[in-house]
């Protein structure tokens, strides 16, 4: 790595958006004994003299802010039934793409399970795809030595990330080696963005759920397709969201509006950090987590209704803003919000009943651009269209992708009975013409079969095993025994043992 310099990389944003800092501080640890108890540390943690601390379910230093907030427990038996129904679809995942989006939709609002986040995210960003159809391609760029002036930038930002996390507790530990081989392969694979500080944290967060390969691609997925040009030089992009956000809000909360316009506060001044980070350095972290379930499967209209829900909630009401009467004090406000209107279970409910669509976003946005245009020309970063969640990505880029397809545990032969099936086997419609074009080209279509033949198709679709066979299989169960739907299911399911469990990143 490159030493670090200086105390302010480029690019920071302006106007408040100061992304160096942390909101992160550790309280006093509990006693001795207690910690010996309940400390789950690691190495990391242990190598940076903090082994007496606890850590939370997310990884955070118990005392930390970062591991503050009320948290939504979920009952166990409803965590195991979520599990088995983002496990079917994460096995089948084309088909309930088209066929089933809401249903997604849905579970994402609900919360993907902890065990299967990671995963989940990097299908529906697409990230997963993207992985697949460039292999070897990050680890090209993790060998190549990078540019200087990028490396020594991002080797400053390092210990600013997340600081009371186990995996980035220690400075040179395994967490902040790979949030740099991220970070440092993104100004290699967009050497015209390069590298701006917001996208520390994004990358960190993704680190915290899968290995640095797919966190690099899930990074890519949303610099390119969820927020394409925020992390430009000029910060156009976030300008252009700032305007939208603030039009939105006299909809939404026109005594929240009519203040900012009379404080003359910027949106820069409160929304730079809300938008660039999608909220990682501002919500507790159990609403971070929601928050991002809902923005990778819906995309940047989540951010848009979570910094409206905190505009209205915090600057909506007469009675809130007699405490809010300068410039300085609303600010201040906005930096330091109400624990309640970030509490998980309420800030969910209000960001999935908030009625602002990709319509009204993107109506916005041409509204805005056109007063852009007029009063500052055109602008000078040139960004793909932006995509509005992960149905739209898979329509942007269509498959198939038979790598996505599972990978069964239990593999039959093409014409073998189901276990537990009755009569003859009935293969599929594709598979009856392939055989019947095979039998017309060698000219035995309409042969009848031999008495030998016809024995052997005869024993081939009886479901029960040969005499000289012992009637119960180690693998195939007797129909008597189990119902042919439970063993349908059990040949057609993944198993957590088969290849793609590696998808799974605990």
């Amino acid at each position: 790595m490159a030493k670090s310099h200086g105390e302010n990389g480029p690019r920071a944003p302006a106007a408040g958006g100061n992304l160096s800092g942390t909101r992160e501080s550790l309280a006093p640890g509990p006693d001795a004994a207690a910690a010996d108890e309940l400390s789950s540390l690691g190495s990391d943690s242990e190598a940076n003299g903090f082994a007496e601390r606890r850590i939370d379910k997310f990884g955070f230093i118990v005392g930390s802010q970062g591991a503050e907030g009320a948290l939504e427990e979920v009952p166990l038996e409803v965590l195991r039934q979520r599990e088995s129904k983002w496990l079917d679809m994460l096995n089948n995942w084309d088909k309930w793409m088209a066929k089933k989006h809401k249903k997604i939709r849905l579970r994402c609002q609900k919360g993907i399970p902890p065990s299967l986040r990671g995963r989940a995210w990097q299908y529906l960003s697409g990230g997963k795809v993207k992985l697949q159809q460039n292999p070897g391609k990050f680890d090209e760029l993790d060998m190549s030595p990078g540019d200087p002036k990028w490396l020594d930038v991002i080797e400053r930002d390092l210990h600013r990330q997340f600081p009371f996390h186990e995996m980035f507790v220690s400075r040179g530990g395994h967490g902040q080696q790979d949030l740099f081989r991220v970070l440092k392969a993104y100004t290699l694979y967009r050497p015209e963005e390069g590298y701006c500080q917001a996208q520390a944290p994004i990358a960190a967060v993704l680190l915290m759920h899968m290995p640095a390969e797919q966190a690099f691609w899930c990074l890519v997925q949303i610099c390119e397709k969820y927020l394409p040009g925020y992390y430009s030089e000029k910060l156009e992009a976030i300008q252009l969201d700032g305007e939208i956000l603030f039009s939105l809000l006299q909809k939404v909360s026109p005594v929240a509006h009519r203040h900012l316009s009379q404080q003359k506060i910027d949106p820069l001044l409160y929304m730079t950090e809300w938008f660039m980070c999608a909220f990682s350095r501002t919500l507790p972290w159990s609403s971070v987590l929601r928050v991002w379930d809902m923005f990778f499967c819906e995309g940047v209209k989540i951010i848009f209704r979570v910094g409206l829900v905190l505009l209205k909630h915090a600057l909506g009401s007469p009675e809130k803003l007699k405490a809010c009467q300068g410039q300085y004090e609303t600010i201040e406000r906005l930096r330091s919000l109400s624990p309640k209107i970030m509490q998980e279970a309420f800030l969910v409910q209000e960001v999935v009943e908030l009625p602002v669509t990709e319509r009204q976003i993107e109506r916005e946005h041409l509204i805005q651009l056109r007063r852009w245009q007029d009063t500052r020309g055109e602008l000078q970063c040139h960004s793909p269209p932006r995509l509005h969640g992960a149905k739209a990505i898979l329509e942007a880029e269509p498959g198939p992708w038979p790598t996505l397809q599972p990978s069964p545990s239990i593999r039959l032969p093409p014409d073998a009975p189901l276990p537990g099936s009755k009569g003859k086997y009935k293969p599929p419609k594709q598979v009856q013409k392939e055989q019947r074009k095979q039998a017309k080209a060698s000219g035995q279509r309409d042969k009848p079969p031999t008495p030998s033949q016809a024995k052997v198709a005869a024993a081939a679709g009886d479901a029960c095993p040969p005499r000289d066979v012992p009637p119960k299989d180690p693998v195939y169960q007797d129909p008597q025994d189990s119902a042919p739907q439970d063993s349908a299911y059990h040949c057609s399911q993944e198993s957590l043992t088969s290849q793609e469990s590696e998808d799974t990143y605990l």
